[in-house]
């Protein structure tokens, strides 16, 4: 059985969790990390492979792979995944794809170029809630949609933004909708689609010490395929998470999705239908003192594995990693207009 090789950029937090979901598949190989820092400093002691400090030096190795996992700060990740592209590698691109449609583009025709694959890692689509919702939406069990509301409460502070770090800054992280949120909104773009008349209020509470953007906002927008949606979301909750939610108003009733990650079913009030029991969602990436999403990165990699060898196609293709990253450039220059 032949496995698919792969090469990680970036041994942070979430490197090393793609790093690891691919040495526990039995059908992956992980053959090579990198990172600026040393193996040392990244602590990926535990990860017996060669560990370079450029993409360049990898490609100089010789070393023979598949794919290249970009986990590194948000704003590397357009012109790493170009390069991985250019030396005809496939891509596994953490979240966002990149900072602008614009940048988002040229990996799509790159790709296409070159024949390889991009995969955009939006794991929270695994989690039983967000399975079971897509295909209450997509049956047209909820009939017309009304109104979407997605509120996203999320705890960030001093704790999370170490001074002379890449978090917080315009250009590596991007802003909050891209390093927190993009999650949540890929949801609502996956099961909803596109948005048009953007609206929004945006304030920075607290954060001015820590960011280059806001910590807040209010979101408002229609729907193109009918009704009307709203954005709730801030990084200035005290302490810890509060919540991850959406609610969906209905022509034939009504559903909460809730929880810290959008975890949890909390409504299910819809005519004529009976709740499944959903398999229990996996807890949130634990990183001390503040969390993140579902660590639902095991069934990214087993995705990819799957396309390459021609079982299945990407659970998120590029185009609709771009499509992400425009939604929020679009709010962001409603933002920036004000």
């Amino acid at each position: 059985m032949s496995k698919i090789k792969f090469a990680v950029i970036g041994a942070g937090h979430i490197g090393k969790r793609h790093a690891e979901m691919i040495r526990r598949d039995k059908e992956g190989e992980l053959v090579a990390m990198v990172d600026v820092r040393g193996k040392e400093e990244c602590q990926a002691l535990d990860f017996d492979v060669p560990f370079f400090t450029s993409m360049e030096e990898l490609f100089q190795s010789g070393l023979d792979f598949d794919v290249i996992n970009v986990c590194t700060p948000n704003g590397l990740h357009a012109e790493q995944a170009l390069l991985a592209l250019e030396h005809k590698k496939h891509v596994v691109c953490e979240k966002p794809m990149g900072l602008s449609k614009d940048s988002c583009e040229k990996i799509i025709y790159k790709s296409l170029q070159v024949s390889k694959q991009v995969f955009c890692v939006m794991q929270n689509r695994y989690s039983p809630p967000s399975e079971w919702i897509k295909k209450i939406v997509s049956d047209g069990i909820l009939g017309e949609i009304y109104m979407v509301q997605l509120n996203c409460y999320w705890n960030r502070d001093e704790r999370y933004y170490k001074a002379g770090g890449w978090k917080g800054t315009k250009d590596l992280d991007g802003g909050t909708l891209f390093t927190q949120f993009s999650h949540f909104i890929d949801i609502m773009y996956w099961l909803f689609g596109d948005i048009d008349n953007i609206q929004g209020k945006f304030t920075d509470f607290n954060h001015a010490d820590y960011t280059d953007f806001e910590d807040s906002g209010f979101v408002s927008f229609d729907f193109i395929n009918g009704g009307m949606g709203s954005l709730n979301y801030s990084t200035s909750v005290a302490n810890q998470n509060l919540e991850s939610s959406m609610t969906i108003i209905g022509q034939n009733g009504s559903v909460k999705i809730g929880g810290q990650y959008m975890n949890e079913v909390e409504v299910c009030n819809i005519t004529n239908y009976e709740m499944p029991e959903l398999a229990p969602t996996n807890p949130g990436n634990d990183y001390g003192p503040y969390k993140g999403s579902a660590a639902n990165h095991n069934y990214v990699i087993t995705n990819v594995i799957d396309t390459l060898k021609g079982r299945t196609s990407p659970t998120t293709n590029a185009l609709e990693g771009m499509k992400v990253v425009e939604i929020i450039e679009r709010i962001y220059k409603v933002r920036d207009a004000q």
